[in-house]
């Protein structure tokens, strides 16, 4: 208990808040920029058990704003959960951590969340993923934390099911930027802030705390703007989500492809596994310069950079065209 003993100090969490947090399960989803500073606070705050779920590999580009993260994980082109976990490990080896190279969309999420997981943490990008999110988490009943950020702004909502409206019903409330990443970039202080918000809605709801925030944070870090607000009268009986007649609509349908926040990236699903190794000697034969290592492949295609993960993903950087990415799936992998 000595090492959480300024944790345990603060008289909301105290010697049974801490014992509580210890024996608690947190799944991340998506352990970018806002996922990997949640990550950290969790694992110092002594987590039971953390599992993280995330899609893509470590990018220079991420170096800026993602914390956990190293020149050496770019260089050995790490899936993001794996650095995670790695570095997680060596900051805290009493935290089980489960890592997941995959995509949210995968079915090993609901095995996830049918083992039992006491609260979800958004680090996602895109709001497919949030709406995915969103009615898993209402369907299971589990609490979970939306958190945004882009340039200088960020948003936070803690969403328990039947109690707060869900993502779907505040959607056309919330604040419209239309910015993104990609186009206005981010500036890391907006990245720990929203996380910090997110991170303090877990730790409530992990010791049974009774101030769990009940409205939106805004803020603009650069314009010093700050805003709270009050969600509780958002709640639609009409929602198909949340509301009276439920029937989860992003449970329904999910995209074989997507373009990725703040990457000239499109993601393209196989419909099975890869295998990885297979390929590498295929693509060798076929005079295909590749790296690889046992989570992922890179080549070269046709001038697009391609990145193969071993649960069936497919990048191709260098465009937003999905027409022109599916194409060159269709023609080398389909």
């Amino acid at each position: 208990m000595e090492r959480y003993s300024r944790q345990v100090l603060f008289s909301p969490i105290g010697e049974e808040g801490q014992a509580q947090i210890s024996q608690k399960h947190v799944l991340i989803v998506g352990v970018g920029a806002l996922g990997s500073v949640s990550a950290e606070l969790l694992t110092r705050a002594g987590i039971g058990k953390l599992t993280i779920v995330d899609r893509d590999y470590v990018d220079v580009t991420n170096l800026q704003r993602q914390l956990l993260y190293s020149e050496q994980d770019v260089k050995e082109k790490l899936p993001k959960a794996i650095a995670a976990k790695r570095r997680l490990q060596a900051i805290n080896q009493d935290v089980m951590i489960e890592a997941h190279v995959i995509d949210a969309f995968d079915p090993q999420l609901v095995s996830i969340l049918e083992q039992g997981v006491d609260v979800m943490i958004d680090g996602t990008d895109n709001f497919e993923t949030r709406f995915y999110i969103n009615d898993l988490a209402v369907k299971y009943n589990i609490p979970w934390i939306y958190g945004s950020c882009v340039s200088s702004f960020g948003v936070s909502f803690p969403i328990i099911p039947n109690e707060t409206p869900c993502f779907r019903c505040l959607i056309n409330h919330l604040p419209s930027y239309q910015m993104t990443c990609d186009t206005v970039g981010i500036i890391s202080p907006t990245v720990q802030m929203v996380a910090s918000y997110q991170t303090a809605e877990v730790l409530k709801i992990l010791v049974g705390a009774k101030e769990i925030r009940n409205s939106v944070v805004v803020f603009d870090l650069w314009k010093n703007d700050h805003h709270f607000l009050k969600a509780g009268k958002l709640k639609n009986a009409q929602c198909p989500t949340c509301g009276e007649h439920r029937t989860y609509p992003a449970l329904q349908e999910k995209s074989s492809a997507d373009v990725l926040c703040g990457r000239d990236t499109v993601q393209i699903r196989h419909s099975e596994p890869f295998h990885l190794a297979k390929m590498v000697q295929q693509m060798k034969a076929s005079g295909h310069h590749v790296q690889y290592n046992d989570y992922l492949i890179i080549t070269e295609l046709e001038g697009y950079r391609t990145v193969l993960f071993k649960d069936g993903r497919m990048l191709i950087h260098g465009t937003k065209d999905m027409l022109k990415a599916r194409s060159l799936y269709q023609k080398y992998f389909a």
